[in-house]
């Protein structure tokens, strides 16, 4: 199969989707892989790296006219001229970005298929918790950045002085961003609080991380409490597929005082924080009611090397059976299938076609159908 990789335009956005050794390990299986001239120059993998992998360097037309298309984010409306009938695959979080997107996916017919939604085995998000990972242990640097007096924080920094420590940080959600925030944080030696619906995983972080971690099942009340005393709220609330709910109001972040952050790494579904909307690397604050709101979303672009490594480390098996098996692969497991989002000019993702109100334009996704009739 012929797989392309596209230069990602986002601001600055400096992953790439496949890493030199993640082409040759597809070369190898027989496929053809041309990366657009440049495309990992933001992660420090040059062109002559992908050529002596035995990968071919190209133009951008080149790099999206292949069979398979895998990208790091999701198409930007100046890509849009690009999508076709191909296999894109990428994060894609439709139900948290405009719907402009999704209608160009669904006009072009081509199959999206979306990291965030593709399940293992045992239900969890495999290609989601890369970068999950390195968002949740940046959310609490960045916390530590703009807390800081000539950022117009509160000038309260989160850590141990002397055996004293400083700092309330507030992590809402106990998935793989809550869980890397709270070792981050308490790692710095805030006073750390994680709201959460699994009392296994507050378990796991005292027993992992630090045996006074305060844990408790989220309740609007509780949360509003632990708001209001809060230095540094983290929004890491994530619902699969679908758009994030509002967990954070903005009464409690009236609440807040001044100078206090909030970072929600979950404006890529929408959002968890009422107040809360995309902002980019260039412009990552605005403030609302006193508070600075840091909302990018596409965090992990800051750290490309880490971040293509670990992303390509997750991907490379999920490319490698696309490229061998075509959709024969997602069609395979139930779970898998749940990662394609749309298909022949459908949505194919239950979550976002409810969350973008198509439910009319919503088929299940079931190739060996359309095989048999």
């Amino acid at each position: 199969m012929r797989i392309g990789v596209p230069q990602e335009i986002k601001d600055r956005e400096g992953r790439v989707a496949l890493t030199p050794d993640g082409a040759r390990a597809l070369v190898g299986r027989g496929h053809q892989v041309l990366v657009q001239q440049g495309a990992g120059l933001g992660s420090g993998f040059a062109d002559d790296e992908y050529r002596a992998a035995g990968a071919s360097i190209g133009t951008v037309d080149e790099a999206w006219a292949a069979e398979l298309v895998v990208k790091v984010k999701e198409p930007m409306e100046a890509e849009y001229g690009y999508l076709r009938d191909q296999l894109l695959f990428t994060y894609l979080h439709l139900a948290g970005v405009t719907p402009t997107l999704t209608e160009a996916l669904l006009a072009a017919g081509t199959t999206g298929i979306a990291y965030e939604t593709l399940e293992d085995a045992a239900g969890r998000l495999p290609l989601l918790a890369p970068m999950s990972a390195v968002a949740g242990n940046m959310a609490v640097t960045v916390g530590v950045q703009y807390l800081a007096r000539h950022h117009g924080g509160r000038g309260v920094q989160l850590g141990e002085v002397l055996g004293v420590r400083h700092g309330q940080v507030l992590i809402v959600g106990d998935g793989v961003v809550g869980m890397h925030a709270a070792r981050t944080a308490r790692g710095l030696g805030a006073h750390v609080a994680v709201a959460g619906l699994d009392t296994k995983k507050g378990l796991q972080m005292r027993r992992e991380i630090a045996d006074d971690i305060h844990f408790f099942i989220s309740d609007p009340g509780r949360i509003a409490a632990r708001v209001a005393d809060a230095d540094l709220v983290i929004g890491a609330v994530l619902t699969k597929g679908a758009k994030a709910d509002s967990v954070i109001t903005e009464a409690m972040i009236r609440s807040m005082r001044p100078g206090a952050v909030v970072v929600d790494v979950s404006i890529d579904q929408g959002g968890c924080i009422e107040t809360s909307r995309p902002t980019s690397h260039s412009d990552p604050v605005y403030v609302r009611h006193g508070v600075i709101h840091y909302c990018v979303t596409n965090m992990p672009g800051a750290y490309p090397r880490t971040s293509t490594i670990a992303l390509t480390t997750a991907t490379l098996p999920y490319v490698t059976a696309l490229a061998d098996k075509g959709l024969d692969f997602l069609a395979e497991d139930a779970r898998l299938a749940r990662a394609v989002n749309t298909w022949q000019g459908s949505l194919t993702c239950l979550p976002v076609a409810k969350a973008l109100g198509l439910m009319q334009r919503y088929r299940e996704f079931a190739p060996e159908l359309d095989s048999v009739a």
